[in-house]
């Protein structure tokens, strides 16, 4: 977690919504990411997205078995989506997001058994720090906008 929490500050150097995401399979980081959505302008260039992508190509696979995703805060639709499609066994993540979360906060499409695959989860790894990451970032972010 504490290399998922290294790229979330990353993507908040960048002006980025602090989110880090770190992919490891067989004791070994396979792949990272961090929020890239407004540098690339692509609603998809969330940190869970950008590290399944490069695990994927890593691996020469779609299927990350074998793997576990960290992540510094709870995963949306979308990346619940990747990571179930994915087939990736484990989620560990740091803080929730109630406004957004797909993994017990507005949903659980980790646990949904109407799905093929599901997700073994661990929440709450670093939350405080991952938290703490975000909130510096809006808060900096509303005194820039003069809000």
């Amino acid at each position: 977690m504490k290399l998922a929490l290294s790229e979330a500050e990353k993507a908040g150097g960048k002006g980025e919504v602090p989110i880090g995401a770190v992919i490891v399979t067989d004791g070994r980081v396979i792949a990272r990411g961090h929020n890239l959505r407004e540098s690339k302008n692509d609603p998809t260039a969330h940190a869970e997205m950008i590290a399944v992508r490069k695990a994927a190509k890593k691996l020469n696979s779609w299927r990350l078995i074998n793997s576990t995703l960290y992540v510094t805060v709870e995963p949306c639709v979308m990346c619940i989506g990747a990571i179930v499609l994915a087939r990736i066994p484990r989620l560990v993540f740091g803080c929730l997001d109630p406004k957004g979360g797909a993994v017990g906060s507005l949903y659980d499409i980790s646990n949904d058994k109407r799905l093929n695959h599901r997700v073994e989860v661990r929440s709450g790894v670093m939350a405080e720090e991952a938290q703490v990451l975000l909130k510096d970032f809006f808060k900096k972010l509303r005194k820039s906008s003069g809000r």
